[in-house]
C-alpha cells in the first residue's frame, strides 16, 4: 500500500507593524485576505472531493490501477475537509448573529 500524505501548514500572520520588518513573502500572505484564503479553502475541499468521487468510480468499474484503499483514504479526506468547512461556516454564522444581536 503506498500512501502519501501532503503536510498542511498553518497561514502566517503579519502584524501591521511588523510587515516591513518580515520581508514582502510573508507581506503578500497577510495582503491576500480573508476572503481570498476561504476561496482556497473552499477550492481544496471541492478538488478533494472530485477526486475521491473519481476514486469511487474508478474502484467501481474494477480498474486494477486504483486500489481500495487508496479510495479509503481519499474518501476520509474529503470527508474531514468538508466537516471542518461546515463548523467554520457554522461558527461564521453565528459570529454574525451575536454580532447582529448586540445592542448599540
Amino acid at each position: 500500500m503506498d500512501l502519501r500524505l501532503t503536510p498542511t501548514t498553518m497561514p502566517v500572520t503579519v502584524r501591521p507593524g511588523l510587515a516591513a520588518k518580515t520581508g514582502a513573502a510573508q507581506a503578500g500572505v497577510a495582503a491576500k485576505g480573508f476572503q481570498a484564503e476561504m476561496q482556497s479553502a473552499l477550492k481544496s475541499v471541492s478538488e478533494a472531493q472530485n477526486f475521491a468521487t473519481t476514486l469511487q468510480k474508478q474502484v467501481q468499474m474494477e480498474n486494477p490501477k486504483v486500489s481500495l484503499e487508496e479510495t479509503m483514504v481519499a474518501i476520509q479526506k474529503a470527508q474531514i475537509g468538508f466537516q471542518a468547512t461546515l463548523h467554520v461556516r457554522n461558527r461564521m454564522v453565528q459570529a454574525y448573529t451575536d454580532i447582529m444581536n448586540m445592542q448599540v
